[in-house]
């Protein structure tokens, strides 16, 4: 696995007032037909603002309690078959698999591990969000 980070995805309890909020604070929306889900390019990582309890769902998490702390690290891979062996070197490394390997509704790949704090990591592969040769993720406007 890369040291990098792709995306920090916050679980949020209200969308568009989070939205509003970032947005206030002058910062710009990318992808902005994307659904239920807000992005912001920051540097070299993308911040996600994404509805709570459907975070905590994608990742079979209660959304209250110890369970979830409320957001998820995200590592975007470059292929569908790297989501695998990314979560099969956390596996090693002694992360927890909360899920496997799967399609997503939005036509990717996806998997989730929690590190030995309970910190959740989502590893994806997103046909939609190139990756550069340093690792990075370029949204479209």
């Amino acid at each position: 696995m890369e040291q990098r980070i792709s995306l920090l995805t916050i679980g949020v309890g209200d969308l568009e007032k989070s939205r509003k909020f970032y947005e206030r604070l002058g910062w710009r929306r990318s992808v902005k037909d994307a659904k239920g889900v807000a992005f912001f390019q920051a540097g070299g990582i993308v911040l996600s603002l994404y509805p709570r309890a459907d975070l905590a769902k994608d990742a079979q998490v209660a959304a209250k309690g110890s369970g979830f702390p409320g957001f998820a690290i995200a590592y975007n891979a470059r292929t569908k078959d790297e989501v695998d062996r990314v979560l099969a070197e956390a596996s090693a490394a002694g992360a927890t698999i909360l899920r496997s390997g799967g399609d997503a509704f939005w036509g990717g790949y996806f998997g989730f591990f929690a590190d030995p704090d309970g910190y959740l990591w989502e590893v994806a592969w997103n046909p939609h969000f190139p990756i550069d040769a340093e690792g990075i993720v370029r949204l479209p406007e």
